[in-house]
């Protein structure tokens, strides 16, 4: 009861539900009850003009009263039953549909139908006066007139109680299709990516919500150029802050052509590393920057098998410095629904990942296939691989896990989900050697270009 309650205060759609139900009971409990006083007076006006149709046929028909046989009496139907008498004479018997002994009626009974309490029996009579100018009345328990009336009643209630469930269920059913738009709206706004703010399509929204979804399209705006700002900002700092950097770097440059003592050369050699990775960390804040920018995507198509020619070529070195077995599965070819620089940045920085994370004489093995519509492209290392309660935050910006001696940034993979999320791709984790989980097996799903 109590989770009734709170789905009612919560719910607008169950409290409209729950009111239009409970206003359909009430009316249509007005309404049988109305029904069913109707139907039952109207039984006994019907009932009644059976006692007057009786009257009419002994008129004119010129029907006598006698008395009835045993063989009458015991096929006698109480509940259908009509009693015909002459007005006081208590010992004459009589006849219609079955006949009874007489009732002790008073012989000044006023023509017409009353209701008369006889013997604790309440009968209902007609006195009639015939043509030959005698006076007959007709009487039927009023018991029997009841139970027929009330048969007859029951029995016109039929529709309401078929009718009001199969109503309530249509109510709960046209109440589910007119929060329907809602439900819609709700899921196309969380089925969005991080960085899609373009509005609120309002066309098919109903116009009680519109306000809320103008309100929404206004805080998108807002959020969308508050992002942009920052976006701004940090790449003009990293604008600026190449300058200096490539001053030192000239500067250490020079310095190592100059004689000094061993010393010195081994702090230049520490202090050139140092200024070459605040270097690639800019280049990675801009690439970051570049790839979370909301811009629109062109129709665009890259071969896979290129990118990994490509990008080998560059980092080849890095992976031959740690003996690093690294090469490409399979001889098939896929084109993907990116751009080229997207996906040769996506792939640069899973197979630098790859060679960093992965021990001297290690191996790396990079593939491509296609299933239902997408193209699976992976990197498979010997790595030390990542523990599952990690890879929910591996994708954080600065993010590294504890304990990883390797230099880095903790960049690559938040380039890597950016480009991701904005071409419509996949990111899937998992172990290259599942029975020692070791190894990171790190698959990106991209839709399949078709012509």
């Amino acid at each position: 009861m109590d989770g009734f309650k709170r789905r009612l205060s919560d719910s607008i759609q169950v409290r409209l539900s729950f009111a239009l139900s409970l206003a359909i009971l009430i009316v249509a409990c007005a309404a049988a009850a109305f029904a069913f006083m109707s139907a039952f007076d109207e039984a006994h006006e019907m009932q009644d003009d059976t006692l007057r149709q009786v009257a009419v046929l002994f008129d004119r028909q010129g029907v006598t009263v006698q008395s009835p046989t045993a063989a009458d009496i015991a096929g006698d139907n109480e509940d259908s039953r009509f009693i015909v008498q002459y007005l006081g004479d208590e010992h004459s018997t009589w006849q219609h549909l079955n006949a009874a002994p007489g009732l002790p009626l008073p012989e000044a009974l006023a023509e017409g139908i009353s209701t008369l309490n006889i013997n604790g029996e309440h009968f209902r009579v007609l006195v009639r006066t015939l043509l030959s100018g005698e006076r007959i009345a007709i009487a039927q328990e009023t018991g029997a007139r009841d139970r027929e009336a009330r048969e007859s009643a029951w029995r016109s209630l039929l529709p309401f109680l078929i009718l009001f469930p199969v109503l309530l269920l249509v109510v709960g059913d046209l109440v589910r299709k007119l929060f329907r738009p809602i439900a819609a709206l709700s899921a196309d706004i969380d089925g969005r990516a991080e960085h899609a703010l373009h509005p609120v399509n309002e066309r098919h929204v109903p116009q009680e919500i519109r306000p809320f979804v103008v309100a929404i399209n206004r805080l998108l705006g807002r959020v969308a150029q508050s992002m942009e700002m920052q976006a701004r900002f940090v790449a003009d700092a990293a604008h600026e802050l190449r300058s200096p950097l490539t001053a030192l770097s000239l500067q250490a440059e020079r310095l190592g052509a100059a004689e000094m003592p061993l010393e010195a050369q081994q702090r230049l050699i520490t202090l050139r590393r140092g200024i070459e990775r605040g270097r690639n960390l800019l280049d990675q804040l801009l690439t970051l920057t570049r790839a979370q920018g909301v811009r629109p995507q062109p129709e665009a198509s890259s071969s896979v098998r290129t990118v990994f020619r490509q990008v080998l070529e560059d980092l080849l070195p890095l992976a031959e410095a740690k003996n690093i077995d690294i090469g490409v599965e399979g001889e098939g070819d896929v084109w993907v629904r990116m751009d080229e620089i997207d996906l040769a940045t996506v792939v640069k920085n899973l197979i630098d990942n790859a060679i960093r994370y992965t021990p001297d004489h290690g191996q790396i093995d990079l593939s491509v296939d296609a299933s239902k519509g997408l193209a699976r492209v992976q990197v498979r290392d010997s790595g030390p691989g990542i523990a599952i309660e990690e890879r929910p935050r591996i994708f954080d910006p600065f993010y590294r896990i504890l304990g990883n001696s390797e230099v880095g940034s903790g960049l690559g993979l938040a380039i890597v989900r950016a480009i991701a999320n904005r071409n419509n791709a996949h990111i899937e984790l998992a172990f290259t050697d599942e029975a020692q989980q070791r190894g990171l097996f790190i698959s990106v799903l991209i839709p399949i270009y078709t012509v």
